[in-house]
């Protein structure tokens, strides 16, 4: 059926949010400026932009990683004060860790979160099998193809059940094949799950293919320029969608859009190397 907008209050919500870095030498560079963004309970929002926008500082302002240097962010209605509750990560860089099994990586959220060996074992080997890995449960990462790693990422993140799921490039490494695989993989484990998910990503394909909403970011420093919906009906096939009428049309709107910052961030690069 076609998306609607989900019900209730936003889940994430940025209000005049400002982030600003003092160097090593005392200058002061501005990150993002002024965002104001929303995300409800069960929305997909994807996040475009030109290189070196503050894609990824958004992120960590949701995440609690950063504090803003001015304005306001909020995780289920409270301030974010360090990493709220139920918020869950996945880095362009998977944290899998190179000494530990498929299983026990898996584990390692919820033995951290206080559950029993067991139990987080238990866990774990249901949401190995979930994003298709049942039978590599002994096997270490650099027995895995890259792809396969993704898929330990993927369960490490989703195995705490997270309400609030931040993801900043998560597929970009991977072959083409391979990252529609896990387009795919995500919709399937996300849907009905209830989650707001904020998905940072270069490739505006893959933000029109998963999202509920396309955000669009101005050159740096970073702002909010446009909020395109997405009205292409769920569930979807990562590969078969883009070969659609309505695929073409948000991806040529976004693209207006975005194109115009793109230029913009390569002609500072260009003054920058004259």
């Amino acid at each position: 059926m076609p998306n609607q907008p989900p019900p209730g209050g936003p889940v994430i919500e940025l209000s005049g949010a400002t982030k600003r870095f003092r160097s090593a030498r005392g200058a002061v560079h501005t990150a993002v400026r002024d965002l104001d963004l929303t995300v409800a309970a069960g929305e997909f929002v994807a996040v475009v932009g030109p290189t070196g926008c503050g894609k990824s500082t958004t992120l960590s302002l949701v995440s609690g990683l950063e504090p803003p240097s001015r304005g306001r962010v909020l995780v289920h209605g409270e301030p974010v004060a360090g990493i709220p509750g139920g918020v869950g990560y996945m880095f362009q860089h998977d944290a899998v860790l190179p000494w530990r099994t498929v299983l026990d990586n898996v584990a390692t959220g919820p033995r951290y979160r206080g559950a029993s060996k067991r139990e987080a074992r238990e866990r774990a080997r249901d949401w190995v099998a979930r994003v298709g890995l049942d039978g590599f449960e002994g096997y270490y990462p650099h027995q895995l193809s890259g792809g396969m790693r993704k898929r330990v990422a993927l369960a490490q993140t989703l195995v705490n059940e997270p309400t609030v799921l931040l993801m900043d490039e998560p597929f970009s490494a991977l072959d083409v094949q391979t990252r529609g695989l896990m387009q795919d993989e995500l919709l399937r484990l996300w849907s009905g799950s209830g989650a707001a998910v904020v998905f940072v990503t270069h490739d505006l394909e893959e933000a029109v293919v998963l999202a509920d909403r396309v955000v669009v970011m101005t050159a740096g420093p970073a702002t909010i320029k446009g909020s395109f919906p997405v009205p292409l009906d769920r569930p979807r096939d990562a590969e078969e969608v883009r070969l659609t009428a309505g695929f073409l049309d948000i991806y040529r709107e976004v693209w207006d859009s975005l194109r115009e910052e793109v230029q913009i961030t390569r002609q500072r690069g260009a003054g920058r190397g004259a």
